[in-house]
């Protein structure tokens, strides 16, 4: 990612400064980060880049599966369950290379830019070539992901996964095999390869408890601790699973990863959705956090996860696009609080505050990038711009503008993403990736049969 240390000044014309939008704020930039923060300045100084409308600092998107954004519309047709789903997601999974991976990532990381997301955590599991033969560099995927993060011009925590077994006690499928490493010691060797460079992190990822032996848990677990790395897992995504770990270990997957040492500040449960109280106790109480990601949740008719419960517990919220059915962190706020409504009959589980503090500040911290996500001095110059002047947004006044973010605003309403002090999207137009639907359309198309 390139990072100028020619200083910048920006104006925003309104900004959400974690409590309240403050109207007519400059902001001084070097070395992609924030120096001073000037509120009360009524018109832009000479000079400065003039962001109007409403902004936020990036949103974070705390979950993604990159690749999963070819199965978009294709995985809508009929009906099935998850597992029938998880079919076609397989079979699109063996036909990605390391070129055509980074084109699709390249595209889709874009997209997300295009939807103010300024950083992703990228749950990255496919590692080798179809059959399990490691590429020549047996880091060839996940160096495609983190290179293309770079040209699409937002950060990258590339979560590398674990991914060992089909089920509890079950070697890899045929489709899995270019998943696994055999064991989590060849893992762990394989992704101390990987090195971190300024727009990217290296973290680690359980895939779940089905897919990692019991007793080779702590060795992840471990590898993210000596290296203070984010460590993500996805928990109790489905009842099957929970039912699985019961009948083999006597225990929920949550207990599960107690036992072994996986729960803790660094770690983030993706989905945390079929928990018992006392799962979420644990979670909570360990500091643990939960990604939410209500839309692929209801594309795949997962159920409402208890994450009012769970942050009442001590665990923070971030938010994940997922299987990527939509790209819009508005969205998967929005549908945090709507979901939630639904599933008590009750409004107001969280404020519009809150929600974008899942978005921004804490989606950031559980991707290991605790400077950024706010817009103060000392943080990452990374700014999310949303006009207030759209058929969605116009009308309420500037001052509710976390609410109409929320509650009103989508991606299509992002006019600016700046990253690092450079301006990566201006007025709604990528400035290094020429026709991102284009670039998307023919990503998808090299991956059809």
């Amino acid at each position: 990612m390139h990072v100028t240390a020619t200083p910048r000044t920006y104006w925003l014309e309104h900004a959400w400064l974690g409590t309240h939008v403050e109207p007519g704020v400059t902001t001084e930039v070097r070395g992609g980060r924030i120096t001073a923060v000037r509120p009360d300045t009524p018109a832009p100084p000479p000079g400065a880049e003039i962001l109007r409308g409403l902004t936020l600092p990036g949103l974070a998107n705390a979950h993604s599966h990159a690749f999963h954004r070819a199965l978009r519309s294709t995985v809508q047709v009929g009906s099935g369950t998850f597992w029938t789903w998880r079919e076609i997601m397989y079979a699109t999974a063996d036909r990605l290379t390391p070129d055509t991976y980074h084109a699709l990532a390249r595209a889709v990381y874009a997209e997300m830019a295009l939807a103010g997301i300024t950083a992703v955590g990228e749950f990255h599991y496919v590692h080798h070539a179809p059959g399990g033969t490691p590429y020549a560099d047996p880091n060839a995927m996940g160096e495609a992901l983190v290179e293309a993060a770079a040209e699409a011009g937002i950060r990258i925590t590339l979560l590398d996964t674990a991914y060992l077994s089909s089920g509890f006690g079950q070697p890899p499928t045929t489709h899995q095999l270019r998943f696994s490493d055999g064991d989590a010691d060849a893992w762990a060797q394989r992704c101390s390869a990987l090195g971190e460079r300024d727009h990217a992190r290296i973290g680690a990822a359980v895939h779940s408890v089905r897919a990692v032996p019991a007793e080779q848990l702590a060795t992840v677990a471990r590898w993210a601790e000596e290296r203070r790395a984010p460590l993500h897992v996805h928990l109790s995504e489905q009842t099957a699973e929970n039912d699985a770990c019961r009948e083999v270990h006597g225990c929920t997957p949550a207990q599960l990863l107690a036992l072994h040492g996986v729960l803790g500040p660094r770690t983030t449960g993706v989905h945390n959705t079929h928990l018992t109280a006392e799962d979420i106790t644990l979670i909570g109480g360990s500091g643990t956090g939960t990604c939410m990601c209500p839309t692929t949740e209801r594309d795949l008719a997962d159920g409402i996860g208890p994450a009012a419960a769970l942050q009442n517990e001590g665990s923070p919220l971030s938010l994940g696009s997922d299987s990527h059915a939509v790209i819009d962190l508005l969205e998967e706020a929005r549908a945090l609080e709507l979901d939630e409504r639904l599933r008590t009959r009750t409004r107001g589980h969280w404020t519009a505050a809150a929600l974008l503090r899942a978005a921004t500040a804490d989606g950031h911290a559980a991707l290991g990038w605790d400077d950024t996500g706010r817009i103060e001095a000392g943080a990452r110059a990374d700014f999310t711009t949303l006009a207030l002047d759209s058929v969605r947004t116009a009308g309420p006044p500037p001052r509710l503008g976390a609410e109409t973010a929320v509650f009103a605003a989508t991606a299509a309403d992002v006019r600016h993403t700046v990253v690092a002090g450079r301006h990566v999207v201006r007025d709604g137009a990528h400035t290094l990736v020429p026709d991102v639907p284009g670039a998307l359309a023919r990503a998808v198309e090299a991956l059809r049969v």
